[in-house]
């Protein structure tokens, strides 16, 4: 059914902002932890503060807790050269929420005490005597590109190299050949780099008040330095035609510089430049690295150097990937003796392996087409209430891993955005902001999804994933709604990129027995039948044929994947029985249907709790898992976008079932018992439902885009069928109306973005199903998972309020 109403959304569009003296936004920041935060840095994106990237006001933002000023700076976090983030610097005590104000200041911004600084002097006013430079007086700048006699000890460069602290610890790199990174312990909160080496020498090796010199770094890669990865060992970023390096911040929160390689040529790859950015936080220890090379590299390694009578300390690796390990040493490493810390914290899908060569012990990071980003710290004894045991240096360590693996929760309600979402929700207003969530997903994505493209939000090439399929009949479904053909044209566009004139379908796997590689499947029965193009139907039987050989539970469900037998989960439902259905109902005369239904039947027997309806994430049959409970092998939690998935099946699947079938009566009788069960566990304020549907309250607990959509989506669809009783209909806009409050985010370009959107959520494989484990998960925003079901509970929504 075509919706008739005709919308200009304006994607480009400059909308009207906020004036300087009124407040720009406020901003919620949960603690999602139980653990205090001291100087916690929370990263807002400009864009949803209502203002463009690179917008020179956000210069002069400033912001309040409790009605004081707190720190905030406007930087590039992504290295593109374009202003992008504000970060704000706070304390947070444990499970603790605060309330920001964000305004353009209308004076003098409020001053801050300098608490990290990055520098690079030079030598002006001498001369060069071969490899030295001789005479002359040391000059801070904001860029230099080493001269060609430039080399190691060449008495250039004050202390031979870039130089960044905070008021925990400072850092230094040589910019020359040997690449290595050296630490400054202080002694003193204060800022000390800028009088070290001013004596032309380094005397910085000596004990001095501020603190000294602490690491022998020798031929390793120092402390947390970077190089490539060759034959078994770390080869250092050496060979190069020129070193540059530049200044980018010095401001209350953090300060970054950018060290470039330019035609760096690594051992086994091609010659190119490399850029590596690195930044220090105040109240931190850790120094942020970003490397992006210029064509794809090899394997880049990270390094800590190997001393005699030192304790090397390996991270959990059992854990899920989007959170972060380490690897450690702790010993009598310094150069006076002392006990000394040093660490590589990185994201633990970025671990390819520990390893060691003759001088280092490594990081070996798994291949990256864009490069890699981790971080390295120090921790000296010595420093003013430092850390002064190994067991107290490895709470430290588990701590810190807790805060970057589980990051505060924040919401931003802009002036702008809160501006134009103002009104009561209809029929027109919801296909207005669906039509704009569309509008803004082509816009963005462009041709990124296609096969052979690099997709960004992903971080590695397209492929055939249920995503992709997910995305693609949502825009699609929106351009049946509206008639507008390009979303029918993007939408073919990505899907048919994968189909070969043969039907073979590019980077789908059938021997993996992946149940979500069949979602897709949905796209190609919609293509065969509005252009009867044969490679579709064909692609689409190579699909069947695989749920055909498909291994099955010993009641008949299908087990998630290959690698995960036995086992049962709520986003299976979704990725392979619509297909089913369509396919037996367009091929088979309905001839496997009542098979297809029958996984919901199991779901229903294996995973339905009585007591509240709400349904686990998932069922092992085997009862072997660590997520699975002993004696009825299923998870422990209610995970808001697993339920989710099986809602959009159970909707999904009864509008191809004829009215009168017992297929069609078993699921609507699911249907009614699953609304029922969601209402109670909807916010009765927001509208919207949380990462942990029975858990409000829990720390760390959200409210979360995807699961929302979804069953906003099987509300409202219910409804317009008749499969639910019209006092749904309540729950449905209020919960659409939540979602343009909580989650949808308004740009000044005139696109719209999904926040508050779960990245991923799995079982096994380091994921072991455990609360904390749901939280640690990375919350993002305008990830396909949550767009595509966002367009289609918009669609159905606004059938759900016209007038009829």
């Amino acid at each position: 059914m075509k919706l008739a109403i005709a919308l200009t959304t304006g994607i480009g569009i400059a909308l009207a902002g906020c004036s300087k003296h009124e407040p720009l936004a406020r901003v919620e920041i949960e603690n999602s932890t139980e653990t205090q935060r001291i100087d916690e840095v929370v990263d807002l994106r400009l864009v949803d503060l209502g203002l463009r990237l690179g917008d020179d006001s956000a210069e002069g933002i400033e912001a309040f807790a409790g009605g004081s000023p707190v720190p905030a700076q406007a930087w590039d976090k992504s290295g593109d050269g374009v202003a992008d983030t504000l970060s704000v610097l706070l304390d947070l005590a444990p499970v603790e929420g605060k309330s920001l104000e964000l305004r353009h200041a209308s004076g003098s911004p409020a001053s801050f005490k300098q608490r990290t600084q990055a520098e690079i002097s030079r030598k002006t006013g001498g001369e060069w005597q071969g490899r030295e430079y001789i005479g002359g007086h040391f000059e801070n700048v904001q860029s230099l590109e080493t001269p060609p006699e430039h080399t190691d000890h060449s008495w250039f460069i004050r202390y031979e190299g870039p130089g960044w602290e905070s008021d925990k610890v400072g850092y230094r790199f040589y910019l020359d050949w040997r690449n290595g990174f050296d630490i400054f312990g202080k002694l003193t909160p204060e800022l000390v780099l800028q009088d070290v080496g001013q004596d032309g020498f380094d005397s910085y090796h000596e004990p001095a008040d501020w603190g000294m010199d602490i690491l022998k770094v020798g031929s390793s890669l120092g402390s947390g330095g970077y190089g490539l990865w060759v034959d078994g060992k770390a080869e250092r970023i050496s060979k190069t035609d020129k070193l540059s390096c530049e200044i980018l911040e010095n401001g209350p929160v953090l300060s970054q510089f950018r060290a470039t390689y330019h035609g760096w040529e690594g051992s086994n790859q091609p010659k190119m430049d490399l850029v590596a950015d690195l930044s220090i936080h105040a109240g931190s220890r850790l120094t942020w690295v970003r490397l992006r090379p210029s064509e794809q590299a090899g394997q880049f390694c990270a390094g800590l150097v190997k001393h005699d009578g030192t304790e090397l300390i390996k991270g959990d690796t059992d854990i899920t990937g989007e959170a972060y390990t380490y690897l450690a040493t702790w010993g009598k490493q310094s150069l006076d003796g002392s006990d000394l810390g040093m660490a590589i914290l990185l994201r633990n899908k970025d671990l390819d392996k520990f390893a060691e060569d003759e001088f280092n012990d490594l990081v070996v990071f798994e291949e990256r087409v864009k490069g890699i980003e981790y971080a390295f710290l120090a921790a000296w004894s010595k420093e003013p209430n430092g850390i002064s045991s190994k067991e107290a240096f490895i709470a430290y360590l588990e701590e810190t891993v807790e805060k970057l693996t589980i990051p505060s929760r924040v919401d931003v309600y802009s002036s702008m955005d809160t501006a134009e979402k103002a009104g009561e929700l209809d029929a027109e207003k919801a296909l207005y902001w669906t039509k704009r969530m569309g509008d803004s997903i082509l816009e963005r994505r462009g041709d990124t999804l296609a096969y052979g493209q690099y997709d960004p939000e992903a971080e590695r090439y397209a492929k055939w994933s249920y995503t992709t399929g997910l995305i693609s009949k949502a825009v699609h479904d929106l351009g049946e709604a509206t008639g507008e053909s390009s979303y029918l044209d993007w939408a073919e566009s990505v899907i048919s990129s994968y189909v070969q004139e043969d039907g073979t379908v590019s980077t789908y796997s059938f021997d993996s027995f992946n149940i979500d590689q069949i979602n897709s499947g949905k796209m190609l029965l919609e293509l065969h039948a509005s252009t009867g193009e044969e490679r579709y139907r064909i692609a689409a039987d190579h699909l069947r044929r695989q749920l055909e050989e498909h291994p099955r539970t010993k009641n008949g469900a299908f087990w998630h994947k290959k690698r995960y037998p036995w086992q049962v989960w709520l986003d299976g439902v979704y990725m392979g029985i619509p297909f089913m259905v369509g396919y037996e109902q367009a091929y088979n005369d309905s001839e496997h249907v009542a098979e297809a239904v029958h996984e919901f039947i199991v779901c229903e027997e294996e995973l339905r709790d009585p007591k509240t309806g709400l349904y686990w994430h998932a069922w092992d049959e085997s009862r072997q898992q660590v997520w699975a409970d002993p004696e009825t092998g299923r998870s422990a939690y209610f995970w808001g976008r697993g339920l989710g998935w099986f809602a959009m099946a159970l909707v999904d699947t009864l509008e191809m079932l004829p009215e009168e079938s017992k297929e069609a009566e078993d699921l609507r009788r699911i249907l009614g018992d699953l609304a029922e069960a969601l209402v109670k566990v909807q916010d009765p304020e927001k509208g919207v439902w949380y990462q942990i549907l029975d858990r409000p309250d829990a720390p760390g607990n959200y409210p979360e885009s995807s699961a929302s959509s979804m069953f906003t989506y099987m509300l409202a669809k219910g409804v317009n069928h008749g499969w639910l009783d019209e006092s749904y209909k309540a729950a449905a806009k209020k919960a659409f109306s939540g979602m343009l409050t909580e989650f949808v985010r308004v740009h000044a370009d005139g696109t719209t973005s999904l926040d508050h959107l779960c990245r991923v959520a799995g079982l096994g494989y380091g994921r072991d199903g455990s609360y904390e484990y749901y939280m640690s998960e990375p919350v993002v925003a305008n990830d396909p998972k949550g767009i595509g079901p966002f367009l289609m509970a918009g669609l159905q929504v606004s059938t759900l309020l016209e007038e009829k």
